[in-house]
């Protein structure tokens, strides 16, 4: 199963878990015993003795964790540690011009990821022009073949050497990067071959923040995710670098991007994924590395036809049902036009805040003209439905938004 790990886990706060949770149970703390009998696997023998021993708490802890026991949980740990990146923790004030150029241009899957970022890094090569011949990883952030040839032409084994501000190899900020550098496709599969061609790994991939659903190359190339589109946009070459990807070994079944691309309702990842060999592929790299970690094919499928079934993704159900992925029990809500254009969800947004995030500007202008408030400010965040917008950098949806407030 999936492990349910805090991100940046670490031995010794587990370790420090499992000793709080033995001292509870021993105090008769009722929180900590319902704990106990809830995901030990002999919670009446763990519970039987006068004293409650570590390993048994260290066992509760492994399996609450979606672990089945202490060493396969310390094992993914060890392996977390040599693999995990938290792109947060990266000073970038620190860093010299190269560093930082790939820093600004990468995605990092956090609240800094927008335009402006790129923008910067762009800004910074267009400064200095130089800082690719500084390290191979500011060439393959920059999809410069000209300086790659350079780079491997001194030092083969670059191809396949870590480094950078995130530790990354070449090829994940080449796939990563989001400057806006005007290349053309044929500059970025050029200088994507070159790395490969060179041996660079096509199933490249980090835990993020030590989280055992790895980030691949595949998946920078793919892009989006639960902050949307405008902050976490796809590769301009998506399908050309994706392609490539796969044709030289990268393994179709990459969980992040089913992830990551299941919010809106485009299928143009999975029908790519699975002409490669999706539905029916043995164990990928990163499945076989980190072992029970990672969740199973069923929960991976299980959630995709959940979220299409419950946002009325009626193509994707079907896509999926004809490659044999078992669609049983959905049941497709059919989306409609809210009946009260301002109430409220579980997190206070209305349907014009959910429309303005989303960018649909079709059912922005029909919940303006039934009388939507525009106005409203929602209770999680306290904006506006234009702020939504603007947050997601979904600059149709804010300036409709803006002209039609000033209009009426």
């Amino acid at each position: 199963m999936a492990s349910t790990l805090p991100t940046n886990p670490s031995l010794d706060r587990l370790r420090d878990d499992a000793r709080r949770l033995q001292r509870a149970v021993r105090a008769a703390d009722p929180e900590a015993i319902g704990t106990v009998r809830q995901y030990h696997p002999r919670p009446d023998i763990a519970l039987a003795g006068k004293q409650f021993a570590l390993h048994d708490a260290q066992l509760t802890v492994a399996r609450r964790y979606g672990f089945t026991g202490w060493a396969t949980l310390v094992h993914y740990l060890e392996l977390a540690a040599a693999l995990s990146t938290d792109p947060s923790a990266v000073n970038e004030a620190a860093l010299d011009s190269a560093d930082r150029f790939c820093a600004l241009t990468s995605l990092r899957y956090d609240e800094n990821d927008a335009p402006p970022r790129w923008q910067a890094a762009a800004d910074l090569l267009a400064a200095d022009p130089a800082l690719v011949n500084r390290h191979v990883w500011a060439a393959a952030a920059a999809a410069d073949p000209a300086a790659l040839t350079r780079h491997l032409a001194a030092r083969p084994t670059l191809a396949t050497t870590s480094g950078g501000p995130y530790q990354w190899l070449p090829l994940m900020y080449l796939c990563y990067g989001r400057a806006p550098l005007r290349r053309t496709a044929q500059e970025v599969l050029s200088a994507a071959r070159l790395l490969l061609d060179a041996g660079a790994d096509p199933n490249s991939g980090y835990l993020w923040r030590g989280l055992s659903t790895p980030f691949t190359a595949l998946t920078g190339v793919f892009g989006e995710g639960e902050q949307g589109p405008g902050r976490q946009p796809r590769h301009p070459f998506a399908d050309q670098l994706a392609t490539l990807l796969l044709e030289r070994g990268a393994h179709p079944v990459d969980q992040q991007t089913l992830y990551n691309r299941m919010f809106r309702p485009d299928d143009a990842h999975l029908e790519l994924l699975f002409a490669h060999g999706l539905a029916d592929t043995d164990a990928s790299p990163w499945e076989r590395r980190l072992g029970e970690a990672m969740e199973t094919r069923d929960q991976m499928w299980r959630r995709q036809v959940d979220w299409a079934a419950e946002h009325g993704f009626a193509d994707r159900l079907e896509l999926l049902a004809r490659h044999g992925i078992d669609t049983t029990g959905a049941t497709l809500v059919v989306s409609s036009f809210p009946t009260d254009v301002n109430a409220r969800d579980e997190e206070g947004a209305t349907p014009l805040h959910q429309a303005a995030w989303a960018g649909d500007l079709a059912l922005i202008r029909r919940l303006l003209e039934v009388g939507a408030d525009r106005s409203i400010i929602d209770t999680r965040f306290g904006s506006t439905p234009r702020e939504w917008a603007e947050h997601a950098y979904q600059n149709e949806a804010a300036e409709l938004l803006r002209e039609y407030r000033e209009t009426t």
